[in-house]
Formats: C-alpha cells, sequence, structure tokens
C-alpha cells in the first residue's frame, strides 16, 4: 500500500475504483471467454466471416483484461483471477448458443453495452478521485467500443 501515495490519489479512492476495476475484469473475463466459444463454434454462411471476427475481438479483449488487471496492481490492490469469482461479480452472463452467428453477435452487443456502462460509472469515480491514469483507459475503451456496437449492429441490419 506504501506506492499509492507515489501516485497522489487518495487511499479509499483507490480501494473503490479498484472494487469497480475488478467487476469490470470479471465482465472482460467471461466476456472473452463467451468470444472464444463463439469463435470455435460458429456454423453457417458467415462462418469466414465471424470466425476472423470473434478472433480479433477476442484477442482485443485478453490485451484490456491485462491493462484492468495492472491498473488495479498500480491503485495497490490485487486483481481477482478465479472464475468463480469472476461468475460472483460479472453481470455478462455466460453463453449458451455460441453456434449461431446472428445470437453470438446480439449477445456481442448485449456484452458490449454493459461494458461501456460499467466504464461510464468508472468515469464519474475516476474524475472526482483525480485518477487520470484510469480516466484515460476507460475513455480508451468507450470510443473504441462505441464503433464495435456500430459495427455489429450494421451487421444485424440495424
Amino acid at each position: 500500500m506504501k506506492h499509492i501515495h507515489l501516485i497522489g490519489i487518495d487511499p479509499k479512492d483507490c480501494a473503490i475504483i479498484a472494487e469497480k476495476l475488478n467487476v469490470l475484469l470479471a465482465n472482460y473475463s467471461v466476456f472473452y471467454q463467451n468470444t472464444r466459444g463463439a469463435h470455435w463454434n460458429i456454423k453457417g454462411d458467415d462462418f469466414f466471416t465471424l470466425h476472423l471476427k470473434f478472433e480479433e475481438l477476442y484477442n482485443n479483449l485478453i490485451l484490456k483484461i491485462d491493462e484492468v488487471a495492472e491498473r488495479i496492481l498500480t491503485l495497490g490492490f490485487s486483481p481477482e483471477h478465479n472464475y468463480t469469482s469472476y461468475l460472483e461479480k460479472a453481470t455478462i452472463e455466460e453463453s449458451k448458443d455460441v453456434s449461431d452467428g446472428n445470437k453470438c453477435v446480439e449477445n456481442i452487443l448485449k456484452s458490449l453495452k454493459i461494458l461501456i456502462q460499467l466504464q461510464r460509472e468508472l468515469l464519474t469515480i475516476t474524475e472526482k478521485a483525480g485518477d487520470e491514469g484510469t480516466n484515460a483507459l476507460m475513455s480508451d475503451y468507450i470510443s473504441e467500443q462505441e464503433k464495435e456496437a456500430w459495427m455489429y449492429n450494421s451487421y444485424l441490419g440495424l
């Protein structure tokens, strides 16, 4: 906990932010596994398109998982690391049907909506705490995911 003072954020704020980041980490981890399942099991006419798109998405998610975990560590706390904890904290649910392309895309859109909402909540908290590091990370994620949501909606013809 000593190094918290080195980054200039109140330790109480660090605890609140780290807890919220662990919720985000849990959601990212469930979303990641859902996307891997879709990548492995997708079938149908759009197999080649979606198989590659899902691989691109899960590769991006694994980077975010690592960044969020490292940010929790930077704040002086430990990132959650087991699926039992993830399933308790996450609001993204495990996917059951991962072979139908449209259902997978709909699930991705629901997951993106949850992530964007959590990240916006973090923006409010981190702005008040003066935590520019977490704030910048969340802003970048939101911008990227809003564009992804638009693209997946377009795929569905919405």
